[in-house]
């Protein structure tokens, strides 16, 4: 920042010169540490929304720290026309991790993992000698798998997908959770994969049921089709396990990653298991960026502390303090109609008399120090480092009650 820029000079530059695609909150971030960051102006705000579930393990964490200035001095970026260490020894990592994998795509982002995993689940049909109709991919009213073409499609919300028509062909969308409409879809004999969040995150952080999963997985190895797991949100320790899966007891055939896999640091992975991991050959994908040695580098010390058995106690503790806290909140103000999720990933859901207005409360949020986020206009969604401290979440949820209780006092 140039010494002579306000906050609100700098917010101008947004609003000017950014393609208007996002409406953030006016407050200038500067800089973070823990699960506390700082705007330009030096107030404080505690972060339960982690910059929407990706710095898993806070800000500044001295180990993700250590490993990107190291990596940084050494090599940027090669591209995958050669081999560098990094990113081999996190796709070992990674399929070593998962306990299904045999290969890995590395890439930038999620949307990219869903991408492949879309691209991978047509070539293996193909393979099998499925014509173009015999390919389609069943996802869920709800879902969230990212915001390219093919991602947004698989995205059944309607609202993401308005005035990008024509989109692609091939998908169709069912509701979650419903095992008889999972069934009848299969009925039709043309599916080749089912795709779903086991949490789905911008749907109002709602899981799968476990017999939903499981059904899903049992229709799959019946109809010899594939199952699909986009754990971007949901996975690396957000919900209490490493991969959020292993709390339902399935396999899946493919997983993709990205967010709390770099804590920060841009990267996507798409895991892929033993029926689908030599379909894609020479020539078949590929990015430019994906397997960089720096994002590698990070993602190989974050995946190691995300998996210890030390910080899941943290989650499995911090994750009752919430729900602890957010039914504290409840009890006086009489704001939610039910807090739903897994671990440290939480939606309260506005009772009927505040639906609609889960934007206001981040307002009120910020105003008061204090980062949550949205899941959709009716749902508060926390999730925040998976390495939260007692004291930085008891603050937290003082915050939110106060901004709380100041937004139903000028309701």
């Amino acid at each position: 920042m140039h010494a002579q820029d306000s906050s609100s000079s700098l917010i101008d530059l947004g609003k000017r010169y950014w393609l208007p695609v996002y409406r953030p909150r006016e407050v200038v971030l500067d800089h973070g540490k823990g699960a506390r960051v700082w705007d330009t102006e030096g107030r404080d705000y505690v972060d339960l929304g982690a910059g929407i579930a990706v710095n898993a393990l806070g800000h500044q964490d001295p180990d993700l720290v250590d490993a990107l200035v190291t990596q940084a001095r050494k090599l940027w970026h090669s591209s995958n026309v050669f081999y560098t260490e990094p990113p081999l020894h996190l796709a070992e990592e990674l399929v070593q991790a998962s306990g299904f994998a045999e290969r890995v795509f590395l890439c930038n982002s999620g949307t990219e993992a869903n991408e492949a995993a879309i691209k991978l689940v047509r070539k293996w049909a193909a393979s099998k000698g499925r014509a173009p109709e015999q390919r389609v991919i069943l996802t869920f009213r709800g879902s969230f798998h990212g915001r390219t073409l093919a991602a947004v499609t698989a995205t059944a919300q309607p609202k993401y997908q308005e005035n990008y028509e024509p989109l692609p062909g091939g998908f169709r969308y069912l509701d979650f959770n419903d095992v008889a409409g999972l069934e009848a879809a299969f009925a039709q004999g043309d599916v080749a994969a089912v795709m779903l969040e086991p949490v789905q995150g911008e749907g109002g952080v709602l899981p799968a049921s476990p017999a939903f999963i499981r059904r899903a997985r049992e229709l799959c190895d019946t109809h010899e089709a594939l199952l699909v797991l986009d754990e971007i949100q949901c996975g690396m320790g957000r919900t209490g396990t490493l991969f959020a899966h292993a709390q339902d007891g399935v396999t899946p055939d493919i997983v993709t990653l990205a967010k709390a896999l770099g804590c920060g640091f841009p990267i996507g992975a798409m895991l892929a298991g033993p029926k689908v991991a030599e379909v894609m050959q020479y020539g078949a994908h590929g990015t430019t960026f994906g397997g960089n040695p720096m994002a590698a580098a990070v993602a190989r010390v974050a995946l190691r502390k995300l998996a210890s058995a030390e910080l899941m106690a943290n989650v499995a503790k911090q994750a009752q303090a919430l729900r602890d806290g957010l039914a504290a909140i409840d009890g006086e103000l009489k704001l939610f109609a039910e807090v739903r999720g897994r671990g440290l990933m939480l939606g309260a859901v506005l009772a009927e008399a505040y639906k609609g207005r889960a934007g206001e409360v981040l307002d009120h949020a910020a105003a008061h120090g204090l980062l949550v986020l949205q899941a959709g206009p009716d749902v508060l969604r926390f999730v925040p480092p998976l390495n939260i401290t007692d004291a930085d979440l008891a603050e937290g949820l003082a915050r939110l009650r106060a901004a709380l209780a100041d937004f139903v006092g000028k309701r």
